[in-house]
């Protein structure tokens, strides 16, 4: 059986094929249903974000089943050639280091995110309750959430913001236009207004609006996030509600002139507008800046600030993915040794088999009125000759035949105190055979 992790996320695919594999919490316990009645599958488990949609599994196969199934949902066999070049796969060592970086941050667009963590804690969670998981995928998603534990406590992963999304919720944060007491209009609708979206919504952010060329993007980041939609043309009629502007779009001229923000600051009666451009080529014209109760910030003014910390906290990734190397070598070996553990097991069912039916016949005994001091020499007589019968036939033909290796694991196996006893003895001793 293989361990696998396969998956599509925002570094391998557009949002707009990310968007066809991502799947709705209501819809999580059918997919599931789904992914472990294909025969090869032996547990399962869905996560499904804003960027990424993963399948962790083990399965008799090398994972042909579960890619299938992920490139052909939902939108049936059309997806098949589109969306198997955009997947990932990672077997073994690599699926088990896959996500223990997801799970600590690692591999998330905003690096070092705490969302992450919570999420891949549900996935398991629902995956437990729909009775999908086993014992190895259980094990490993307990070690994940150790393993970014560890690196969340013992780095600075986790520390401060690293985008220029999150960097510009701050900069609002830190003004006279903080985003619990605002109305924040966003103006795009890619990644980094997903990104705004997401840290304004942290920040209880009064009311968002949400203004795109295509309608229907704003519509469902909007949905997403508590907010409300326009079209792009109605920019002018909502633009003096707004306390915050913040933009980010594909455009290669100006969205917002001088003459608007001039018109929306006396329709406010002069109050003051923070607006924050993060987009290349500008999307708020420069001379926005010269208006009195204009504050316009770009991305240059973000840049430094968001550079100092991504350098901190790669630094800080660095120490993390350590972390998470040692936490893989860790699970690895606790799996190998796991597999190699059938003789200790069945040793010891022998072990316990031995003993209740010894002491069975003990208490018959006691209640047929021997005498206890009799039961009891019966009792501890029986048992050593039992428990030590297989392992000592086993060897004095080790002995005869010379099989070294036997008898040097044997030497490793028994006390040191039993030598002095052991020269009281012999392998062939009548004693060690069974009581009849």
């Amino acid at each position: 059986m293989s361990l696998l992790a396969i998956g599509i996320n925002h570094q391998t695919a557009p949002v707009a094929l990310r968007e066809r594999v991502a799947f709705a919490d209501n819809a999580m316990v059918a997919a599931l249903a789904s992914l472990r009645a294909l025969p090869p599958v032996r547990e399962v488990a869905l996560l499904s974000t804003c960027n990424r949609t993963e399948l962790y599994a083990v399965a008799d196969d090398d994972g042909v089943a579960l890619r299938h199934w992920l490139a052909t949902h939902p939108t049936g066999d059309d997806a098949v050639a589109s969306l198997h070049a955009y997947l990932y796969a990672h077997h073994e060592a690599n699926a088990v280091r896959h996500l223990f970086r997801v799970a600590t941050g690692l591999d998330s667009l905003v690096l070092g995110e705490p969302q992450i963590l919570g999420q891949v804690k549900q996935a398991w969670s629902t995956a437990r309750t729909a009775g999908t998981l086993g014992v190895r995928l259980d094990r490993l998603f307990q070690q994940a959430f150790v393993t970014a534990k560890r690196a969340r406590t013992e780095t600075r992963i986790g520390n401060s913001p690293v985008s220029m999304a999150s960097m510009a919720v701050r900069l609002a944060q830190e003004s006279f236009a903080r985003p619990e007491d605002s109305t924040v209009l966003l103006v795009g609708a890619g990644e980094t207004i997903e990104l705004a979206a997401r840290h304004l919504a942290q920040a209880r952010v009064r009311q968002l609006m949400v203004a795109n060329r295509t309608y229907p993007h704003a519509r469902d980041l909007a949905a997403r996030h508590g907010g409300v939609a326009l079209p792009l043309e109605e920019l002018d009629r909502h633009l003096a509600l707004a306390d915050i502007v913040l933009c980010a779009t594909a455009s290669q001229t100006p969205v917002i002139h001088r003459v608007q923000v001039e018109r929306a600051l006396l329709a406010r009666r002069h109050r003051p507008m923070l607006l924050i451009d993060l987009a290349v080529p500008r999307d708020i014209a420069a001379d926005v800046a010269t208006l009195r109760d204009a504050y316009l910030y770009t991305v240059d003014d973000l840049e430094r600030a968001v550079e100092d910390n991504r350098r901190g906290r790669r630094e800080a990734a660095d120490a993390a993915e350590s972390i998470i190397e040692l936490q893989v070598a860790r699970y690895t070996e606790s799996m190998v040794a796991s597999s190699r553990q059938g003789p200790l097991k069945r040793l010891r069912v022998h072990g316990e088999s031995v003993r209740d039916d010894v002491l069975a016949r003990a208490r018959a005994q006691l209640a047929a009125g021997q005498p206890p001091g009799a039961v009891l020499d019966f009792l501890a007589h029986t048992l050593t000759n039992r428990l030590l019968h297989a392992p000592t036939a086993a060897l004095r033909d080790a002995a005869i035949s010379g099989d070294t290796e036997l008898l040097r694991a044997a030497d490793r196996l028994l006390p040191a105190a039993a030598d002095d006893a052991a020269s009281a003895s012999t392998l062939d001793d009548d004693a060690a055979d069974p009581a009849p």
